[in-house]
């Protein structure tokens, strides 16, 4: 395969590499250079698409190779084995294939950075607040099988079980992109634990998803447009946390946007972390406006996608997890409580970008 320009781009991509590495070896790099992270993950991007296209190339090599081997013996006994062969070799450039499709779908303007997740139970109380904790749950296993960090920035525990609210960052490249897919609200339908009549109950959790953004590069805010209230936490946390000041309260005066953070026994602690969520919905406000003043130029009226049901997990009385949105169906409910939702985010991330498909999983048993 030729190292041509195009798509690939191969030559200029290795030299980039090459400057990018050479840079990264000084031995002042790392001394107050804001932009050594950014180099870091460029250098890690461009590694990653050559390593693909290596690998693909590579299978390639190996499929002409067996070919070659199928025409010189050709309704030998040996023809079983190569067409086996051919089909697992098929199997793995197919692989190969839509991995690097899926990295080509993250467009967005924030989809390589952290993504911060809120979750907040609907009506139905400690029902809710259960299902809220369930989720949380299993963002976190997901987290842990992509290699992510999960930190959580602020949490308020329910009286008897469950959670009230809870918002944490996800770190790691393209987690904002993956996770955009959640934003939205989830209904569980299953026989509640908490009820001593084996009934079965429908529970409702909204989801928001918002990137990490760096104030000054991503988002500009003026200390005047800030008011900053200190007040005493009411969660758990121990003792000290109770009898402080230690909870904040920023509000942006020009939108009138409230974050509250008391998860830390630091004022300091929760006022950095509060200023993080902050920064990540003003960022998404400036986004959604953005797009509000597109379809009101094209004339478009589309749904607004914020509370709406975007998924259905059913544990009674049979098993299925759905995605009104893709149609994406798992029967296998308790694998994706334990974090397998790769398939509901790729699947999303194909149908915001117009790829649309049937969106059935066969796994799902469930016509």
């Amino acid at each position: 395969m030729k190292n041509g320009g195009g798509l690939f781009d191969l030559e200029n991509k290795r030299k980039r590499v090459k400057e990018l590495e050479e840079t990264a070896a000084k031995p002042d790099f790392w001394n107050n250079n804001e932009d050594a992270p950014v180099i870091m993950q460029e250098i890690g991007r461009l590694k990653e698409r050559l390593e693909t296209y290596d690998r693909l190339a590579g299978l390639l090599e190996e499929w002409d190779v067996l070919l070659q081997l199928y025409e010189e013996d050709s309704g030998g006994e040996d023809v079983p084995e190569l067409l086996q062969e051919a089909e697992n070799l098929d199997r793995e450039i197919d692989a190969v294939l839509q991995k690097e499709e899926l990295s080509m779908l993250f467009k967005g303007r924030y989809h390589d950075n952290n993504a911060i997740v809120s979750l907040h139970p609907g009506a139905g109380g400690l029902e809710a607040q259960d299902w809220a904790e369930m989720l949380l749950r299993m963002y976190t296993r997901w987290s842990e099988k992509k290699g992510y960090a999960l930190e959580v920035l602020d949490l308020l525990p329910g009286e008897e079980a469950g959670i009230k609210s809870v918002t944490f960052l996800v770190k790691g490249e393209k987690a904002y992109g993956y996770l955009e897919a959640e934003r939205g609200v989830h209904r569980l339908v299953r026989i509640s634990p908490f009820d001593t009549g084996g009934r079965r109950h429908t529970s409702f959790a909204s989801v928001d998803v918002l990137p990490e953004v760096e104030a000054g590069k991503d988002v500009d805010v003026s200390p005047d447009d800030l008011r900053i209230d200190t007040f005493r936490s009411h969660g758990a946390g121990g003792q000290h946390v109770n009898t402080t000041d230690s909870a904040v309260r920023i509000t942006h005066l020009p939108t009138g946007l409230v974050v509250t953070c008391q998860n830390e026994r630091s004022q300091h602690s929760n006022r950095e972390r509060a200023m993080r969520i902050l920064l990540a919905k003003l960022a998404d406000l400036a986004q959604r406006q953005q797009k509000e003043e597109l379809n009101s130029l094209r004339g478009e009226q589309k749904e607004i996608a914020w509370g709406s049901q975007i998924r259905s997990y059913v544990f009674h009385p049979y098993s299925l997890v759905k995605d009104h949105r893709t149609g994406v169906e798992i029967g296998n409910i308790q694998a994706v409580m334990d974090g397998d939702i790769d398939p509901f985010l790729e699947a999303y991330l194909r149908y915001s970008s117009g790829l649309h498909f049937s969106g059935r999983d066969e796994r799902a048993g469930h016509k």
